[in-house]
């Protein structure tokens, strides 16, 4: 019973708790409580342990009671919710007081002594009091949580009504006017939407999110250039063809960012996640795996429809006119091995249950095990399938040639060129496409289900909007709108391409059995402690144009962490310097690639100097570690590593310079942001290159270290050529190891965090 109040986050109240930062405002609450009600009920309690018990219960006490008071001031700016905040507070001020008076204990047996109960002996009021106090703090949060909603909705609605004006604009001065204003409306929302993402806990409805803000962020320079090109050319039917779909698509989006948040049930949402063959595989093992327990769980008849309709699906693949011959006949061989295995289950099954027997006899289970086997062969060969064809498209498409085909044929005005290059992008299109859908069979989770199915669906609207905006070009080919316009809806294929190829390896990453998301890396330093001539700098967030065209140099940085994982992943020694200082390179690296998407810890510019110079800092630590570890290596080798290394301190001074640098103005913050992550992505290049090169020295020399009859002759070559220096790093003490400063940089990304 003493544990019972803390044990579920939802509490009396019926309320769901959605987000991240409801949950962990409780925490601290929960902990609080559960240590009054779970004391040690001793007959004897000495003066510490009441004292304790009294801090604690004041403690909390006074923590509701300012709670509360921000509670009553948000009632008092919202009125729609003035009652039920009112009454939650209410509450919650109630069941403080109660706390507070159970735990004003002053003596060792109080309640004997005056006859006032307390802790040690009302316990059930005590867990009463509990109870209440969660229940209606836990309200007050999520009531305050619809004020969250409300702001996203009134953003939403904004937008929606500039966007309303924009597509109705007749002059470029109107338009310009009211785009500036829209840009501002994108920039709030993306803010609001961006911090909802990460605060959401339903991984589906962070990736339908992901997938929303994905569609505005490249659709608003879509927009832009779009509508410039209709207001120079008004009577081209293919400018207005490719302005309308721009516009139709936003609108979705922003209802399904709405839909997300409140929770509304669309007639789209039923159709968002179809069945996949890796649902239909895990379920279909599952009843199989289920028979051990229990044999009349379900029918013989039950689990053969529910193979057919398994092989049913697989149609997509067999049924495709890009699948090999080999590659069908692989998947048709294991199809009819997984029926066979699964009659021989069947026959089995019904004679152990005509014996009436209790549990699985002996041929039941080596078929159950037979079974299971054969239908995980049968998901891994699909596995493999998909990869591949995601792989060679995307290796044949990474030319982009039908693209600069159109983007030639359209700036000479040749309309029959345009035709016939649109017919290679919408064969491209339809590669794609099915690919995609291929990869949602397999993906392994319903997050990557649901980015699968925004990829192919971009792929699916983007085609025909670039197809439109050359033709629009060989109308008009000498005009510069119309041909920013294509480059434009061209650079959206290019990053689609390139998002496609991070959510293949998220794929593998799952099917591998590695977790798919990456771990957030909090090393921002303390504010006033790093680049104190910034301190008055003021800090920006970049407008949505300025996130657009930073969205390919994320995407590209993106890229590079993730190769630098993977390269780390394949030493044997995931606790070598040059691993762990890479690995955190790679973590900081991501969380500017979440900052060009308006994501992420990082806010405003500011916040992404200090990263840079914390990247800098980090990068010059692994170059360190390199002059060590170069110390083994003979000529050749060591002056390849030396080469790189120098190259690495030379991009590092070169980011930490830029980072310390003040800048004054937009376009000069603009320029910095730019910069920085331009030389972060040179930095992790630089990584990426010096660790397969160091992991198979590594090897090399462990291997000849173990040969060595004993380690006296070892450490003779290694003090040979090592010169004798007061450094923490060769005497086995790394200097940025698990020590103070490693503490120092994880303490003040707290604080940062705490001060937001």
């Amino acid at each position: 019973m003493a544990s019972s109040p803390c044990g579920n986050m939802n509490f009396d109240s019926g309320l769901e708790i959605k987000t991240r930062s409801v949950e962990q405002t409780l925490i601290p609450l929960v902990s609080q409580i559960t240590t009054l009600i779970n004391h040690k009920d001793k007959p004897k309690k000495s003066e510490r342990t009441l004292a304790a018990i009294h801090r604690v219960g004041q403690a909390v006490s006074v923590a509701v009671g300012r709670f509360v008071a921000v509670g009553e001031a948000i009632a008092a700016e919202n009125q729609e919710l003035k009652d039920e905040m009112g009454q939650a507070c209410f509450e919650a001020r109630k069941a403080g007081d109660a706390i507070a008076q159970l735990t004003d204990v002053g003596s060792a047996l109080p309640s004997q002594s005056d006859g006032r109960s307390t802790v040690f002996s009302d316990r059930t009021g005590m867990v009463k009091a509990a109870r209440l106090l969660l229940s209606s703090v836990t309200k007050v949060l999520v009531l305050a949580d619809r004020i969250v909603i409300k702001q996203i909705i009134t953003s939403r609605n904004k937008v929606l009504v500039t966007l309303d004006h924009l597509e109705r604009v007749s002059t470029f001065q109107e338009f310009v006017q009211i785009f500036s204003q829209f840009g501002n409306e994108m920039v709030e929302f993306a803010h609001l939407t961006g911090d909802r993402q990460n605060d959401l806990k339903d991984e589906k409805k962070k990736a339908r999110m992901a997938a929303a803000r994905a569609v505005l962020e490249k659709c608003t320079m879509m927009l832009l250039t779009a509508s410039k090109t209709c207001l120079r050319h008004p009577d081209c039917e293919s400018a207005r063809i490719n302005k309308d779909a721009v516009f139709h698509r936003m609108r979705c989006a922003l209802e399904q960012v709405i839909e997300i948040v409140t929770e509304a049930r669309s007639c789209g949402e039923n159709k968002m996640l179809p069945a996949s063959i890796y649902n239909g595989i895990k379920d279909f093992k599952s009843s199989v795996e289920c028979l051990r327990e229990n044999l009349y769980s379900l029918s013989p008849q039950g689990m053969g429809s529910q193979l057919e309709a398994l092989v049913e699906r697989l149609e997509d693949f067999t049924d495709s006119a890009y699948t090999s011959h080999e590659q069908r006949q692989a998947i048709l061989t294991l199809c009819q091995l997984v029926r066979q295995d699964t009659q021989q289950l069947l026959h089995h099954w019904i004679e152990a249950q005509s014996a009436k027997a209790k549990e699985a006899t002996e041929d039941m289970e080596v078929a159950i095990l037979k079974t299971c086997q054969s239908v995980s062969d049968l998901r891994r060969e699909l596995h493999k399938v998909a990869v591949i064809r995601a792989s060679d498209l995307l290796k044949v498409h990474g030319e982009q040639l039908p693209l600069r085909s159109l983007k030639a044929a359209g700036a000479e005005g040749n309309l029959e060129a345009v035709a016939e290059y649109s017919r290679t992008l919408t064969e491209q299109k339809e590669q794609l496409v099915e690919t995609c859908r291929l990869l949602c069979h397999v993906s392994g989770t319903e997050p990557l289900e649901i980015t699968c199915i925004h990829a192919e669906e971009t792929f699916h609207v983007i085609g025909p909007q670039i197809m439109s905006a050359a033709q629009t070009l060989a109308l008009h080919p000498s005009s510069k709108i119309a041909k920013e316009n294509l480059e434009v809806f061209c650079e959206a294929w290019e990053s689609q391409l390139c998002d496609m190829a991070l959510l293949l390896r998220e794929i593998n990453d799952v099917f591998e059995g590695k977790r798919g998301d990456k771990r957030s890396y909090l090393s921002l330093p303390r504010p006033g402690k790093h680049s104190v001539n910034l301190k008055t700098a003021k800090a920006v967030k970049l407008d949505a144009e300025e996130q657009t065209s930073m969205a390919k140099l994320g995407l590209e940085l993106r890229l590079l962490s993730s190769d630098v994982d993977t390269e780390v992943e394949k030493w044997e020694e995931q606790e070598h310097d040059i691993v762990r200082q890479s690995q955190s390179l790679a973590s900081m690296a991501y969380n500017m690639y979440l900052f060009t998407r308006g994501e992420g810890l990082l806010k405003t510019t500011l916040d992404l100097f200090h990263q840079a110079e914390v990247l800098s800092e980090e990068g010059l630590q692994l170059c360190s570690s390199l002059r060590t570890f170069s110390i083994q290596l003979v000529d050749e080798e060591k002056s390849a590593v030396m080469t790189e290394t120098e190259k690495l301190v030379a991009l590092c001074q070169q980011l930490q310079t830029g980072a310390k640098t003040p800048v004054q103005g937009k376009t000069a913050t603009f320029q910095k942001v730019d910069s920085s992550i331009q030389t972060a992505r040179g930095v992790l290049a630089v990584v990426l290159s010096l660790l397969p090169f160091c992991n198979k020295l590594n090897k090399k020399y462990k291997s000849e270290k173990s040969s060595l009859g004993s380690s006296h002759d070892w450490r003779e070559r290694q003090d040979a050529s090592t010169p004798v220096k007061e450094d923490g790093a060769l005497n086995g003490k790394n200097s940025n190891g698990f020590g103070v400063k490693s503490l120092e940089q994880h303490m003040a990304g707290l604080n940062l965090l705490e001060g937001k």
